[in-house]
């Protein structure tokens, strides 16, 4: 984050001070807003040192009132957006977080000095009068009140504190330790391809740094397997594999009912029976996979085609496989545009025709095609959030908010305390009571756009509620003639709304950390509110800035990953802020990259490591995976991000038989392909000073190789790790009843059981084991 700093004196605060309110206070006439806009022109023309804001004001009034309890409604798009208290979100301003200030303090200052009978609009407001349409936001004796009723008393005594001199305490990022290049390239790799960075990109880092990272995720973004790990990533996040039933269930009865269940007439050829059943449960498999990979190969052809990322909302076309386009019943058409037509994997960008029912009814379009509007009008999106009689799509328009505009509609509902009372007083509490309202006017519109989708996301032209807020986005109402492609009506609207990058980079950020971006700290008695705050607004900034090239590049999602990687968001070493203080610890309690591997990840990063993967953390191997906190995207949607006892044991039992199962085979294979114990034989045994210097070089490689950790022999962790090998050796050495062999299990390659006379395999095989249950391995 580039923290903006404002280069002020004690006397320029005073003299601009002085000049804002009087230039307020001159023109009654005008609206506030108007006047406020007036000043802070005048402010700007003198210079940025003539728009000062107050210390009290911003770490008091705004950050714990303003910001957490009057922007809800007093902002652009919020339920108070028409009245004259209009205030800009601080957070979102990336760069122009002091301006912003500077504005809502000026706002704040002509609220605070007007005055209803012999009382500051400003309290008589926030405690619930002169017909305050949020009614009493803040309680009696509630924090918040206290805050601006000494606001209004100083200002009453012309009372300053100091000028804010700067938007923080200091460098947000000072005294922090930064991965190195070479750590940062391993995580790279490991978190987008699942494998170990080259010697060659490691020489290109190493001669360019940073320069050198970016030219290496060029071309880490051009692999199979970076695509790989986005689909999956982005299931996470939209779940679209989740819906019930079997996959092929998203095609509908009434469009689709001849070519859904097409495996079942297919030709297996002169196959014996049992053999042809085995046969059609094969390629039900393969369908259905293509079928649940439908919507994110959009995503990956998006991204890999470098398109802009709005097309995930606009896009006119879907992805098809010979599989899913056999489902659609448009193969014939398209079998000669596929390389080959029975991958089922394969996909090609395609158009729907206008759907045709049983009944020979043809869907409405004005081209004859399916009005395709990315993934918003894919059946399986609107299958994955169905809706009922009584919730009208609005599942539907809450999950469209949160994903593509990233905004949780039920963290803005108020609680209402007497539904029964609400429902007694009026006829429709959802276009009525305010309580009601304040969700509704906002979700209902985009309920209305999803009106032919039935439940199960079929569509079907169906008339809409009279006692719901008609169908449209924000106060753009859908035109009637625009209703046959309400989707895409939709999507060309999100696609130019400023929130929408912001979302995808919110996605970024989580595929990359595993964690969802930080909100808002909301409990303004917490004595480290304002050390949570800093934190949450360097994120902000660090967000608005990677915005900034995202839009810049023309959506290209591939430079929002860039971005983001070589932030110091990214690169901080997270391992390194458990120690510092508490207040420094909570500023910095979402920094770096600290977050238990996906079942997915660890697969992945122990194939990486050891050149086979472990195999039971694979799905549907006695659902492991699950227990290891995999989601199935149906019931289980959120992935647990702090190991439970069951997974603790899961590690052990993931530690122990890799260890044993690598180490002799390490050992037994050839010198030359050694990825373990490349330098050191399993005769060395600890004693002279030799033995014991080419012991700690073998562990030193361990220690880079299984945990991107670059120590030097006498490193403190290299000592331990010496003494746990030694400790074994000597344990065994003085015991006589022990197997001169390697257990069976553990046996290397070609070999019945490894002889192992002097105790080192399985010494070995101890400090793997010790490695592997590391928190440099089981974390990112």
């Amino acid at each position: 984050m580039r923290i903006v700093q404002l280069s002020l004196v004690v006397c320029v605060l005073s003299f601009c001070s002085i000049a804002v309110s009087q230039e307020l206070d001159s023109k009654p006439a005008q609206s506030v807003s108007s006047k406020t806009n007036e000043v802070h022109k005048k402010a700007q023309h003198r210079g940025p040192e003539c728009m000062p804001v107050d210390r009290f004001f911003a770490q008091e009034v705004w950050a714990k009132v303003g910001e957490t309890t009057c922007l809800k409604c007093h902002r652009k798009g919020g339920d108070a957006e028409d009245s004259k208290f209009l205030l800009r979100n601080v957070a979102e301003q990336g760069g122009g977080q002091a301006e912003a200030l500077y504005r809502n303090q000026a706002a704040f200052l002509q609220m605070a000095k007007a005055e209803e009978k012999a009382i500051s609009r400003l309290l008589a407001k926030a405690s619930g009068g002169l017909d305050h349409g949020g009614g009493q936001v803040l309680k009696k004796n509630a924090t918040g009140l206290q805050i601006l009723t000494t606001y209004v008393k100083r200002l009453a005594s012309s009372t300053t504190s100091k000028p804010l001199l700067q938007m923080d305490d200091g460098p947000f990022y000072a005294g922090l330790k930064m991965v190195s290049h070479q750590r940062l390239l391993r995580r790279v790799t490991l978190s987008l391809t699942g494998r170990l960075p080259s010697p060659a990109e490691k020489t290109v880092v190493a001669k360019d740094g940073l320069a050198g990272i970016d030219r290496v995720l060029d071309g880490v973004m051009k692999e199979d397997a970076f695509y790989e790990r986005l689909q999956e990533a982005f299931n996470d996040i939209f779940l679209v594999r989740g819906y019930d039933d079997n996959a092929e269930s998203v095609f509908s009865y009434d469009h689709f009912n001849k070519t859904r269940g097409w495996p079942q007439n297919y030709d297996y050829g002169d196959l014996p029976e049992k053999e042809e059943r085995q046969a059609k449960y094969a390629m039900y498999d393969l369908y259905r996979e293509s079928v649940l990979r439908e919507p994110l190969e959009l995503i990956e052809f998006i991204v890999r085609q470098e398109r802009p990322f709005t097309e995930i909302v606009t896009a006119n076309y879907i992805m098809v496989s010979p599989h899913t386009a056999r489902g659609y019943g448009i193969f014939e058409e398209l079998k000669d545009k596929f390389n080959d037509s029975d991958d089922s994997l394969e996909f090609i960008q395609t158009k729907l025709p206008a759907l045709k029912s049983r009944n020979g009814k043809v869907q409405e379009t004005k081209e004859g095609f399916y009005p395709h509007s990315g993934l918003l009008s894919t059946f399986h999106y609107v299958r994955r959030y169905p809706t009922t009689d009584t919730n009208r799509n609005r599942l539907r328009a809450r999950m469209y908010y949160q994903h593509f505009l990233g905004i949780d509609i039920m963290a803005m509902a108020p609680r209402v305390t007497d539904a029964a009372a609400v429902d007694a007083k009026y006829e429709i509490p959802t276009m009525q009571a305010a309580d009601c309202v304040v969700c509704h006017k906002t979700i209902d519109p985009v309920a209305g756009l999803f009106r032919d989708y039935d439940k199960g996301g079929y569509f079907a032209t169906r008339d809409w509620y009279e006692d719901m807020f008609g169908p449209g986005l924000d106060d753009e109402d859908l035109p009637e003639d625009e209703r046959w492609r309400s989707m895409q009506w939709l999507g060309e609207r999100t696609a130019k709304d400023p929130r929408f990058p912001t979302a995808m980079v919110e996605h970024v950020y989580y595929v990359l950390t595993g964690r969802k971006v930080m909100r808002a700290p909301q409990g303004i008695d917490d004595p480290l509110f304002a050390s949570r705050r800093r934190g949450y607004l360097a994120q902000r900034s660090l967000i608005k800035e990677v915005v900034d090239q995202f839009v810049k590049h023309d959506y290209n999602l591939k430079v929002a990953f860039k971005a983001m990687i070589k932030s110091e968001f990214y690169r901080a070493d997270g391992l390194a802020t458990a120690l510092l203080d508490p207040k420094r610890s909570a500023e910095l309690d979402d920094i770096g990259v600290v977050h238990l591997l996906t079942p997915e990840q660890l697969e992945r990063k122990i194939f990486a490591v050891f050149g086979q993967k472990w195999g039971r953390l694979k799905k549907d191997y006695t659902k492991i995976d699950i227990l290891y906190g995999g989601i199935d995207s149906k019931q289980i949607t959120e992935r647990i991000s702090s190991p439970s006892g069951a997974m603790g044991a899961i590690q052990r039992m993931m530690a122990n038989d890799v260890a044993c199962k690598h180490v002799a085979l390490d050992f037994t294979a050839p010198k030359e392909k050694r990825i373990l114990f490349p330098g050191i034989e399993p005769t060395v045994v600890p004693g002279s000073e030799e033995a014991d210097e080419s012991i700690r070089r073998a562990i030193v490689h361990l220690h880079e190789h299984i945990l991107g950790l670059e120590h030097t022999v006498d490193h403190p962790e290299v000592e331990r790790t010496f003494q746990l090998f030694a400790g074994i050796v000597e344990d065994a050495n003085s015991r006589k009843d022990l197997s001169k062999q390697e257990s069976y299990h553990c046996r290397g390659e070609g070999n019945d059981r490894t002889a192992d006379p002097l105790y080192t395999y399985r010494a070995w095989r101890g400090v793997v084991t010790y490695l592997l249950r590391q928190q440099d391995f089981l974390y990112e």
